[in-house]
């Protein structure tokens, strides 16, 4: 590709680079631009002296890369003039070359490339229009910063062969078209909400009496507790976003990439900063923001109510298993005399035939009858299957069931798959059965009720209610884990198979996406090959086994499993100790943050931290903000020691603005992205290996501040809550996975 303007880069960055050469080029960009065929060759021999023919050359090969000339054809890097004469079989003379430079023909030889290879200048009005409905379109799909636009300008004039304008006329341009689409989106998204819906919005900036926050604030606030009245609160939050009145509205015809800005900025900026928008932007924003928050509102509520039947249920297993232990004294002790029973019994076989009431005299003598019967209840009473004592703890929590069911049926919109409309339909009964006292188990759906829940809910008389219930609650806990049942509202808990391709689509992209992938269209075809694979692979184990010394089979209950030998861990040898002390000799000591910012040098990962509006918005030296609040958020240690009142960029107020407007999760992954990127370019990685080594791990943290997302786990965090993050590292790259709440069972493996 051409020397394109990354978007990567930042904005400084890419406007002084703007149509000028990098320091040095690559082999690739030296064979596809500077090489020359027959038909360039002829055109240089017909003009006169070597110098002129290179000169002719060198900008020949510049207009080709940079996609203009320079005001000094020879503003170039060396490599680049000394690949282009060896081409000619000319040597450079810096003094003929000087003189090329300093006359009027390289004027000449500029308007006779342009005329001769077809370059067009930017200032006729077919270029201007055709990028401007090029940035145009772009503008209005997508919410890219002008330094991508400017990239995109930028490649799409050179394929064009048209001349690059001054870096002024198109950074105005961009700006002009972006302005007049942001424009255009926010009266279009302004003149949806009737009058009432535009009075109901605005008032969301109001604060209430005795409040101190507005209303929106008030909407956008997260519930923190999980617990029954948290769930009900994060219940009736939806409903007052409902209760706006523009939830219904279709948004469907925007674009996402743009409606999604606006509702970043929505729960951003604060209610003083929307009120002085302009009236077209605030509507635009508010409506965005509303419709938005009510799938954000149901993902949170629904969250919670995951987390309290995951507690619930994992409670009830706890509680069981303590009773258990509290009750296993009881149940030795009724073991012992049972045992005596037994043991007459068996003695009994041995000796000549008896009548039974010797037998039963001799075995009281042993142990008295009330004994035996106290042992024998308590023996049933221990014994039980863990699933009636699971119901019977479930039965004992139906009040507190209660306490959210209500709000939960009445405010979600709960759907399903042909898997989940058993549980639909239970759902549907259970909101029938609201204020009934009395009711017979045939007028509900009894297709879920198995196992042990028919011994509590029998067909033929009056319905147990709060068995029924928890009953349809287990089942619904595990369909909406499976989505069999879904919420559409919620991008969270939507159903997944609506965002795949339907079938006019994936027939459409079917043969470029396998061939990207590099897979036969035709399943059978691939499903053969894979056979095939597992088969020569099994075939070649087999081969191998015996001469494989770390490899045996063996006989275990009964089955033929293969053992694989442990190897033993390698002693350190002494070369790699002393070399582990060079290493060590030779790292350097540098303070933290200046180790941020050398990274940031190398990789430039402050610039994926973009502003909330857009990425529109830059100041100078941005990047030391972001290391010392990235710094701050880092060591836990707060803004204030890293605020320098006599350094701009670390005073209290750049790095609290830094803090709200550019630290956001899509930019923390985005500079994670780059860091990952950067370090599969060093030189050295490619000698470690090809990603086949690799260590995971999890990382626990606790969680300062409340949060439905944090869950609590004694053994790691205490009293308190956490989260925990999945690692990988491998040879060649990395990642991590916010595992969310942490809980005993999600690690079960």
């Amino acid at each position: 590709m051409s020397r394109a303007i990354t978007a990567s880069e930042d904005s400084t960055a890419l406007l002084a680079r703007y149509g000028r050469y990098p320091p040095t080029l690559t082999a690739e960009q030296l064979h596809r631009y500077f090489r020359f065929d027959d038909h360039d060759r002829a055109v240089m021999a017909q003009k006169k002296g070597k110098h002129n023919r290179l000169g002719y050359a060198l900008q020949l090969a510049t207009v080709r890369f940079l996609g203009t000339f320079l005001t000094d054809p020879l503003d170039m890097p060396e490599a680049a003039i000394q690949y282009v004469a060896q081409q000619l079989d000319l040597t450079v003379n810096p003094v003929k070359l000087y003189r090329y430079r300093t006359r009027e023909t390289r004027w000449d030889h500029r308007h006779d490339i342009q005329a001769r290879w077809g370059y067009r200048d930017f200032s006729e009005i077919p270029a201007i229009f055709d990028l401007a409905r090029f940035l145009s379109a772009r503008a209005r799909l997508m919410a890219e910063p002008p330094s991508r636009l400017l990239d995109l300008s930028t490649a799409r004039l050179v394929e064009h062969r048209v001349l690059l304008p001054g870096v002024t006329t198109l950074t105005r341009l961009i700006a002009r078209i972006q302005h007049r689409a942001d424009e255009r989106l926010w009266r279009d998204l302004a003149a949806l909400p009737s009058e009432a819906q535009v009075t109901a919005l605005e008032a969301l900036l109001d604060v209430p009496p005795r409040s101190s926050v507005s209303r929106l604030d008030q909407l956008r606030k997260a519930p923190l507790s999980v617990s029954a009245p948290g769930l009900v609160g994060a219940l009736k939050r939806v409903e007052a976003v409902r209760r706006i009145g523009v939830t219904t509205l279709d948004l469907s015809g925007f674009p996402e990439q743009r409606l999604n800005t606006l509702f970043r900025i929505g729960m951003g900026v604060n209610a003083q900063a929307m009120r002085r928008m302009t009236r077209s932007r605030r509507i635009a924003t508010l409506l965005v923001t509303v419709s938005r928050l009510e799938g954000q509102a149901l993902d949170d509520a629904l969250t919670l109510f995951e987390s309290l039947l995951t507690d619930l249920f994992n409670r009830i297993e706890r509680q069981e298993d303590g009773a258990r232990q509290d009750q296993l004294p009881s149940l030795e002790e009724a073991a012992r005399r049972s045992n005596q029973l037994t043991l007459a019994f068996l003695e009994s076989l041995g000796q000549p035939p008896q009548n039974f009431p010797a037998f039963a005299a001799r075995v009281l003598a042993l142990v008295s009858q009330e004994q035996l019967q106290a042992a024998a209840e308590t023996v049933q009473a221990l014994t039980r299957p863990r699933s009636e004592t699971r119901l019977e703890g479930l039965l004992s929590r139906y009040s507190y069931v209660q306490q959210f069911l209500p709000a939960l049926l009445r405010t979600v919109n709960f759907e399903g798959s042909a898997a989940g409309g058993p549980s639909l339909a239970a759902l549907q009964a259970l909101r029938r059965l609201e204020r009934r006292s009395q009711v017979k188990a045939t007028e509900v759906p009894l297709t879920l009720v198995k196992g042990d829940w028919s011994k509590l809910i029998p067909g033929k008389a009056p319905l147990n209610r709060p068995a029924y219930t928890l009953c349809i609650l287990d089942h619904l806990h595990l369909a909406l884990k499976r989505r069999d049942v879904f919420v559409s509202a919620s991008p969270k808990f939507s159903d997944p198979r609506l965002r795949l391709l339907s079938d006019q689509a994936w027939t459409a992209l079917k043969a470029e996406v396998c061939r990207s992938l590099d897979l036969d269209p035709d399943p059978q075809v691939m499903l053969a090959q894979l056979s095939a694979q597992l088969d020569e692979r099994y075939r070649l184990v087999e081969a191998r086994l015996p001469q494989n010394a770390a490899v045996s089979l063996a006989e275990e209950e009964g089955r033929t499993v293969l053992v694989l030998q442990e190897e033993e861990a390698l002693p350190e040898p002494p070369s790699l100790r002393h070399l582990r002390e060079l290493v060590a000799r030779r790292m350097p000591h540098l303070d933290l943050p200046d180790l941020l910012l050398e990274v940031h040098r190398w990789t430039g990962f402050a610039n994926a931290f973009t502003h909330l509006s857009e990425a529109r918005t830059r100041v100078g030296h941005l990047d030391v903000s972001v290391c010392a609040v990235l710094l701050a958020e880092a060591c836990n240690v707060g803004l204030d020691a890293v605020v320098q009142p006599e350094t701009e960029a670390l005073g209290r107020g750049r790095l609290s603005w830094v803090d709200q407007h550019y630290l956001r999760a899509e930019t923390i992954a985005s500079a994670n992205a780059r860091l990952v990127e950067f370090q599969a370019t060093i030189p050295t990685v490619t000698a470690w290996g090809d990603g086949q080594v690799a260590s995971v791990d999890g990382l626990r943290f606790r969680v300062p501040v409340k949060t439905i997302y944090a869950g609590q786990n004694p053994k790691y965090f205490g009293v308190r809550s956490g989260v925990t993050y999945v690692n990988f590292i491998s040879d060649q790259s990395g990642f991590y996975l916010d595992s969310g709440p942490t809980k005993r069972a999600d690690w079960e493996l």
